[in-house]
């Protein structure tokens, strides 16, 4: 294992530190909340540059289960984000924040999670495109679906900055991998390590900028993303199995329903609601890391009788 793989593999311990940092010393990340945009665009870009024609052809090789994962993802989530602020009576601002965490796509941390619990990283890989890509148009509506009755969502703007904020860096990094697949291959590792320090920086700011409210809405919000990402995994798994998949599939349905693209839903809400909007995504972001290495480590000790089958046979009833 490389050194950036040990890094990559403390990525929780990483996201915590920071954060408990930037609460006790916020002073010294508010001032890079204009960097949170950037950051998010390098993500995207570092995502790009690990995608080559055989992950798009995925899609088509396994419609059904890409289908169904990308269904679930924008129903289960956004309506469990608004049940859940619905019943932990949260804020209109924590509210929004929470929606626009559920209406996102899957978070590309998932494709390693899925590795690590035995499930179908190709499958997992497929289903993270896709929903990314539509969440160019879903997020906004989404958002102005469920939260458009008490504050204006920017549809329009959401639009427009979703798909520079996503599709133009990942399109990019889709070109320059199509150049130089051989020498990138040789530093996904590195890239992920990039991608990890990106994510961990922009909560870190999130939480700086919340530093003042941590002790009041701190606990409350953690409680509404832990509720919010295990409906998430449950209701992953529990639709796969329903569905007749096996459990490699199910797991990964698990997986990539339950763990969210909170980096944008984070930039979306520093860009166009407030710092305050932005928390739920940002500990999201911690938590999901959190609750996905746990369960991956459950799965890897408990391995499935269909291991090393294809997809194709994995997901016929």
């Amino acid at each position: 294992m490389s050194a950036f793989e040990r890094i990559n593999r403390l990525f929780p311990v990483w996201a915590i530190l920071f954060a408990a940092i930037a609460a006790w010393q916020p002073a010294w990340f508010t001032d890079f909340a204009f960097l949170i945009k950037l950051l998010l665009g390098v993500i995207m870009f570092a995502m790009g540059l690990t995608l080559s024609r055989h992950d798009f052809m995925g899609v088509v090789r396994a419609p059904l289960p890409v289908g169904v994962g990308v269904l679930l993802q924008f129903t289960v989530m956004p309506l469990a984000a608004l049940f859940v602020s619905w019943f932990l009576q949260l804020s209109p601002e924590l509210t929004i924040g929470m929606v626009l965490v559920g209406a996102t796509a899957g978070g590309t941390a998932s494709n390693v999670i899925t590795w690590l619990a035995n499930g179908h990283v190709a499958l997992s890989v497929s289903m993270t495109l896709t929903s990314t890509i539509i969440s160019v148009v879903a997020t906004p509506l989404l958002t102005a679906l469920l939260v458009g009755q008490t504050v204006d969502v920017p549809v329009a703007s959401m639009f427009l900055s979703i798909a520079q904020l996503v599709i133009g860096p990942i399109a990019a990094g889709v070109i320059i991998h199509h150049v130089l697949g051989r020498r990138i291959k040789q530093v996904e590792p590195a890239l992920a390590t990039l991608a990890m320090a990106a994510i961990v920086f922009i909560i870190a700011i999130v939480v700086a900028l919340n530093a003042g409210r941590l002790s009041t809405l701190g606990p409350l919000v953690i409680v509404a993303v832990v509720l919010h990402n295990m409906i998430g995994l449950a209701g992953g798994y529990a639709a796969g199995r329903a569905l007749g998949f096996s459990q490699r599939v199910a797991r990964t349905m698990a997986i990539e329903v339950g763990m969210q693209n909170s980096g944008l839903a984070v930039a979306l809400a520093n860009q166009f609601f407030t710092a305050t909007a932005a928390l739920p995504g940002a500990l999201f972001s911690i938590w999901h890391n959190v609750s996905g290495s746990l369960l991956a480590g459950y799965w890897k000790r408990r391995p499935t009788e269909d291991a090393g089958r294809s997809i194709a046979a994995d997901t016929s009833a």
